[in-house]
């Protein structure tokens, strides 16, 4: 058995270790009550901070904010829609109102937008008319979108979508092959007018000046001395375009264009309608293209004699007869350009000239823009105006 001094010392031992037991189990407790207290304290402080904030937002007056700028249309509304005479229409938008109204129908189903609760969707006559407004003048998007009342992306956008739908809804019945009474009728102003025989148009190109491109930029730089695609048009009797082909580098020259267009490939694969001959003086004679020196001679690409100095008078009077023909091409090009600003001065505009598809469809939307005018006033006969317009287009 222990001695009583082991005993006592072992009953020490057993007896702090009870107590430091105790002690470690009641600051335990402690703490985890504290902890509890926190959190209830916490979650008092958060309610009656909400409750403070909710008694503060529903005490405080009820204003009203928009989440949309305000913007009018005042002068689309009210000036253009109610006081344009028949001029105006035709000085700014290059069209008369009839016409407008027309290519608005025409590009309805592609142009519709539905009306959401948030807001209502831009008109379609609205859609035609910013895309007019812009081509002709060539404005900046914030002054478009001061006069008609959208934001000045909304333009951007407007004018592309607008573009597109032109090109896609218009461009199949407009920039076409004549055939039938159409290309008899067009040979026969041809030879009334300007006494050339079996001409089914003339036929060149044009410089479309574009923002240097970042690839192959020396390629886009033509003789002229700025950066530019071509365009090869023909253009028959009435200055209305018939066949494009667009997007050849500058420098190029018009003969290699040319040769690569579908127009030459269709043409001599047989694929193209040209018509029959007709027995002039004994000679069975084709219907051709006038076309300038640039452009090779064929049995249907009629080119002027080379001027050497030593023409007979037979031929400077051929080669006097095929330039007024081939005017045509020149003036529709100079009308073109006149009545559709975005054209001269594109160059400025960096957002027709990014992308050289988009330009593309720009060239020829402007083409079938032109096409369409002649074409509607034809069609309409609404005033003495119109028919004057028509006897200086014709």
């Amino acid at each position: 058995m222990a001695s009583s001094p082991e005993k006592s010392t072992m009953w020490s031992i057993i007896r702090r270790r009870r107590r430091a037991r105790k002690e470690r189990l009641l600051k335990y407790r402690r703490e985890r009550k504290q902890r509890i207290l926190r959190f209830l304290q916490q979650q008092v402080d958060d309610f009656v901070a909400f409750m403070t904030m909710w008694t503060v937002v529903m005490a405080s007056p009820n204003v009203e904010r928009t989440w949309m700028k305000t913007r009018s249309s005042v002068w689309w509304d009210r000036v253009v829609n109610g006081s344009f005479s028949h001029s105006d229409w035709i000085a700014n938008f290059r069209m008369s109102k009839e016409a407008f109204r027309y290519v608005c129908e025409k590009l309805r189903p592609s142009l519709s937008r539905v009306t959401t609760t948030m807001r209502k969707p831009v008109s379609v006559e609205k859609r035609v008319a910013i895309t007019l407004w812009k081509l002709a003048t060539n404005a900046c998007y914030r002054t478009i979108g001061h006069l008609f009342g959208v934001a000045k992306n909304t333009v951007c956008v407007i004018v592309h979508q607008t573009c597109s739908a032109i090109v896609s809804e218009m461009s199949q019945d407009l920039i076409k092959w004549p055939v039938g009474d159409l290309m008899n009728e067009n040979v026969r102003k041809f030879e009334e007018r300007w006494g050339f025989p079996q001409v089914l148009g003339g036929i060149d190109g044009t410089h479309i000046p574009i923002i240097r491109p970042h690839d192959c930029h020396t390629d886009y730089y033509n003789r002229k001395g700025f950066y530019s695609v071509i365009m090869q048009a023909v253009v028959d009797s009435s200055y209305r375009f018939i066949d494009i082909f667009i997007g050849w580098p500058g420098s190029v020259h018009d003969a290699r264009v040319f040769a690569n267009s579908p127009l030459y490939q269709n043409r001599t694969s047989g694929s193209l309608f040209w018509g029959d001959k007709r027995d002039i003086g004994g000679v069975p004679v084709p219907l051709v293209l006038l076309g300038d020196a640039a452009y090779p001679l064929s049995t249907w690409l009629m080119k002027p004699f080379s001027d050497n100095g030593r023409l007979t008078q037979p031929q400077k009077d051929f080669n006097y007869k095929h330039s007024r023909a081939r005017m045509v091409v020149e003036n529709a090009f100079g009308r073109l350009k006149g009545r559709w600003r975005q054209w001269r001065t594109l160059r400025a505009s960096k957002a027709f000239s990014a992308g050289l598809n988009i330009r593309r469809k720009v060239n020829l939307l402007l083409c079938i823009l032109c096409y369409f005018i002649i074409y509607i006033l034809k069609l309409l006969f609404i005033s003495y105006f119109c028919e004057h317009f028509l006897k200086n287009e014709t």
